[in-house]
């Protein structure tokens, strides 16, 4: 899947193309119908599909001193969209020029050459989020695209969002935000050198820096660890900031049922699939390495389920 610049005009190969233009932050149940509504589309008009989102997130431009909150980075977005079936994905980066074009300069400057654009019915652009859906439709119609929209999802007549799912998993409800993504909340990152505690007392991890992900409760973890090259192990891992070390370190450290060998910067991603215990401090080594028995315990009992 190619992908695209969005400060830079639509090449020619691409023109015609039916576009799903939004955040999609996360890629969750509505993110993922209003794709498939503009792959629908571009199928049956024999069109390219193309996904367009946003880098960094408008948020982040606005509120650079926000919480992190992301649920997926960029790279996991492009191979999401590759699932999904798109055949191109346009960055858009988010900085001051494109913050200061109005609804109508967004259509124009950053919108030519496509066929059609699908949004979700709440989606708003341009300075000030002046343009909304309908003004969508009346500037397609003015200039030479159809606009749609999605109406908003549930399952099992909850809402879905990016926010319930930020929700879910700051409280440690995986669950919640695994159904709500249809899949395990991720994060990817390199693997780091860190002080090695862990190989001394039987449990060596793979330490990567959270970065801009949002914060899930701090605690003990069941993980799924995906290898560059495609393997998967299950472990347990620790996210949060090792309240038994001095000083605190925010790191995802992730221990790998039955693995050996070097990860050291290597690129992993590390699913969430149930939060086990909150993060605790323990007065003695030997405290600390029964209890993470017991945590392996209860995560090799988890993902055989």
């Amino acid at each position: 899947m190619d992908r695209l610049d969005g400060g830079a005009a639509l090449p020619l190969r691409w023109h015609g193309g039916i576009v799903a233009l939004g955040n999609f932050d996360g890629f969750h149940a509505g993110h993922q119908a209003v794709v498939a509504h503009a792959l629908d589309l571009a199928r049956a008009a024999g069109k390219p599909g193309i996904v367009a989102t946003f880098d960094p997130h408008p948020v982040r431009y606005f509120k650079p001193d926000a919480a992190p909150f992301a649920l997926t980075t960029i790279d996991q977005r492009e191979r999401l969209f590759a699932q999904a079936g798109a055949d191109a994905m346009i960055v858009f980066p988010f900085n001051a020029s494109l913050a200061a074009l109005s609804a109508e300069e967004f259509v124009c400057d950053r919108l030519g050459g496509i066929g059609g654009v699908v949004t979700g019915e709440d989606f708003t652009f341009g300075r000030g989020r002046s343009g909304d859906v309908d003004a969508l439709r009346m500037l397609g119609s003015q200039y030479g695209f159809v606009a749609d929209s999605v109406s908003t999802v549930l399952l099992s007549g909850e809402l879905v969002s990016s926010s319930r799912i930020r929700a879910a998993l700051e409280a440690g409800d995986v669950s919640t935000a695994t159904r709500l993504l249809t899949r395990p909340f991720a994060m990817e990152g390199k693997v780091q050198h860190g002080d090695k505690v862990g190989r001394t007392i039987g449990f060596p991890t793979a330490n990567i820096a959270i970065g801009n992900y949002l914060r899930s409760r701090y605690g003990i973890y069941a993980v799924r660890v995906k290898l560059a090259d495609g393997q998967v192990f299950g472990g347990a891992a620790n996210l949060g900031i090792r309240p038994s070390f001095d000083p605190p370190k925010e790191l995802l450290e992730a221990y790998l049922f039955d693995f050996e060998g070097d990860l050291y910067d290597q690129l992993i991603e590390v699913e969430l699939h149930a939060f086990i215990r909150p993060e605790a401090k323990f007065e003695t080594m030997a405290a600390l390495m029964s209890q993470m028995a017991l945590d392996c315990d209860a995560a090799r009992a988890i993902l055989r389920r």
